[in-house]
């Protein structure tokens, strides 16, 4: 697979990721089965893909347990992408970045993945009672101790100022901006997706100035755009797509229209190329500090996405994409 470079300290990885959330958390909860998941991870690396992205509040820690039992014979293979900063609470999540917090809750993830470094450490979501600055300086500590060997940070949710018509990234960008004076920022992850293309706005820019990696979250919609979900189909009660305005019967089928597009290109590129590998391949085509991190629980998803890195779009392709319509519905 083709390798792209996060950050100023040119960590090398593979051109796709491999999100882990799904198998431990969000998503279905009866498919979270422990050996598929762990044969994914596998089928993930042997294709190709490295960096492995997860976080503390996935599960909660049962995703980071899960990584290091696969980990365990193949920390080589992998680079390691987890996060700090979010908590679980009663029905909703509670950031938390005072810094002895930080320090602990570092060391336990270590404990948890099986490992002696974590290659990129995520800032999940700043405390508003704590300055950023503070919270990003006992990150930085934990660079110099040799537990991690990159930071990097996570966009604010965007809903609210999508509404508003503003940038939805201005909130981040700030927050970039006040970090980037304590320690280096190597990468940042955003949603980036032919459905939701806010962060080439302000924020793709901003990272690819500065030499920043640029992590696409959901690049696949959340599902939607592997053309695989239908609409009316229904969501088990714990999967987050049951209460996302999107995933409702009447904005899927509204949004056909964009996933049609995509099928129309992949029938162009050959019959084992699907809608979900042209999608990856135009977030691909976004700049070359660009990583999708598509999540999946599948072995055989984690193979597909990683061959998307070899799907090379055409110019006629990219026109085409750029001139579906704009996705219908809600974010909040």
């Amino acid at each position: 697979m083709e390798r792209r470079t996060i950050g100023a300290a040119a960590l090398g990885v593979g051109a796709v990721g491999l999100g882990c959330m799904p198998m431990s958390w969000a998503y279905t909860g009866s498919e979270q089965r422990g050996e598929r998941s762990l044969r994914a991870v596998h089928a993930a690396l042997d294709a190709g893909t490295t960096l492995l992205d997860t976080a503390d509040m996935y599960g909660p820690f049962t995703n980071e347990l899960l990584l290091g039992r696969a980990l365990r014979q193949r920390r080589g293979d992998a680079f390691l992408s987890t996060k700090v900063g979010l908590l679980l609470g009663d029905q909703h999540m509670v950031a938390n970045g005072r810094p002895g917090y930080v320090r602990r809750a570092c060391d336990a993830s270590l404990r948890r993945l099986q490992t002696d470094v974590i290659d990129l450490y995520q800032l999940h979501r700043a405390d508003p009672e704590v300055p950023v600055e503070e919270t990003w300086g006992a990150m930085a500590e934990l660079v110099s101790a040799g537990k991690v060997r990159a930071l990097g940070l996570c966009a604010v949710g965007a809903g609210a100022r999508r509404r508003s018509g503003a940038d939805p990234h201005e909130q981040t960008v700030r927050q970039l901006e006040r970090v980037q004076q304590v320690f280096p920022v190597s990468a940042v992850q955003a949603e980036l997706s032919v459905w939701a293309p806010e962060a080439l706005r302000r924020l793709l820019p901003w990272c690819e100035a500065r030499g920043v990696g640029f992590l696409a979250a959901m690049p696949l919609g959340s599902g939607f755009l592997t053309g695989t979900l239908t609409p009316g189909q229904g969501f088990e009660a714990d999967d987050a797509r049951a209460r996302h305005p999107r995933f409702t019967a009447e904005m899927m089928a509204a949004n056909q229209p964009v996933v049609a597009g995509l099928r129309r290109v992949a029938a162009r590129h050959g019959p084992g190329t699907t809608p979900a590998a042209v999608a990856l391949a135009w977030v691909l085509r976004q700049g070359r500090h660009v990583v999708p991190v598509p999540g999946t629980k599948r072995p055989e998803w984690a193979v597909q996405n990683a061959k998307a890195a070899a799907l090379t779009l055409t110019d006629a392709d990219l026109a085409e994409i750029a001139a579906l319509p704009a996705a219908l519905g809600s974010w909040d």
